[in-house]
Parts: structure tokens; C-alpha cells; sequence
């Protein structure tokens, strides 16, 4: 995969590293990406979230509409990797404070 590290990244990290709340999140995404973009990261992160759940592949494609090459991506990411596991971790911690 290619390296993603480089100061137009850093710039586009940093500033989303600023945005304070969902409105805002929603308002920047909407002008950074196209609406197929933002639709295709939202529905891998919900095959992060069933596949963490114990959620089949199966039962995962069904939900979900995605392919069986996007669900086998997100669950290497998700065993192999760490952004998922870091996001899904901070998640269930906050719904454990609430």
C-alpha cells in the first residue's frame, strides 16, 4: 500500500483534529468529499463495528450491501491494524461513561 505520510496529509489530519462536534465533522466531510466517498468510509466503519461485534461475513454483506472484498479489507484492518481498534475502543469507552 502506497505511504500515505506527507505534509498535504498532515495538513488534512490537523485539521480535522480541530473540528469540536458532529455539526462541524458533518459540514467538513460534506466539502471534502463527495457524497459516494463519505458513503463508502461510513459503511466500512459499520463492517468494522459488526465484524468487532462477532457479526459474520455473511450476515455482515447482508447488512451492510458491501462486498465480500471490502468486508475481508476491513476485517485485515481491524485484526492487522489500528485505527479501528483505537476508534471502536474509544467508542465503546464512551458508551460505558454515558
Amino acid at each position: 500500500m502506497k505511504d500515505i505520510h506527507c505534509p498535504d496529509t498532515d495538513a488534512l489530519f490537523a485539521a480535522m483534529l480541530t473540528l469540536k462536534n458532529e455539526d462541524e465533522c458533518y459540514k467538513f466531510f460534506k466539502d471534502v468529499c463527495t457524497p459516494k466517498e463519505l458513503e463508502a468510509m461510513s459503511q466500512r466503519f459499520l463492517v468494522a463495528r459488526q465484524l468487532d461485534e462477532g457479526r459474520n461475513y455473511n450476515d455482515v454483506s447482508e447488512d451492510t450491501g458491501a462486498s465480500s472484498a471490502t468486508i475481508c479489507r476491513v476485517s485485515k484492518c481491524l485484526h492487522n491494524g489500528d485505527g479501528y481498534r483505537i476508534a471502536l475502543d474509544r467508542l465503546k469507552k464512551a458508551g460505558e461513561s454515558k
